[in-house]
């Protein structure tokens, strides 16, 4: 018994896996990535029409849980256009409502706040340096 240099599969550098072997698993784990990120965007796009009844959302889940690849196809094919649809029209109330987030955080425009201080201003309540102070950050 002395020393063998030859590996278990045929490798004689001592790698796991040859180059070729790697790249195959590389290319089937993006396959396999790939094909998880739509069934996740079929899947979503089921639960997100509102045109579907209850009873057509069930079949559709069953026919990807028993019949995937068919079955995923089929969706894209027949609600693809749909689905383009409902994706549109989800990031445009996501923009409506960020735009009306952004405008309630924002508040007044520097006009406004200058407005106010200078009625502040008007009626007593604040001083010239204040309101010399409050115009600066506004207009800053």
């Amino acid at each position: 018994m002395g020393t063998d240099s030859h590996q278990p599969g045929g490798l004689e550098r001592g790698y796991p896996v040859s180059f070729g072997e790697f790249l195959l698993y590389a290319i089937a784990v993006f396959f396999f990535v790939s094909f998880l990120m739509v069934l996740f965007y079929i899947f979503a796009d089921i639960f997100r029409d509102q045109s579907l009844s209850g009873w057509a959302k069930a079949a559709w889940i069953l026919a990807l849980i028993f019949f995937t690849w068919i079955t995923a196809l089929v969706y894209l094919i027949a609600r693809g256009k749909g689905m383009t649809e409902r994706n549109v029209k989800a990031a445009e109330e996501m923009q409506d409502a960020q735009n009306t987030y952004i405008r309630e955080v924002a508040g007044t425009t520097p006009a406004d706040q200058i407005h106010k201080a200078k009625d502040l201003l008007d009626s007593g309540a604040i001083s010239q340096a204040e309101f010399d102070s409050i115009k600066a950050k506004a207009l800053a």
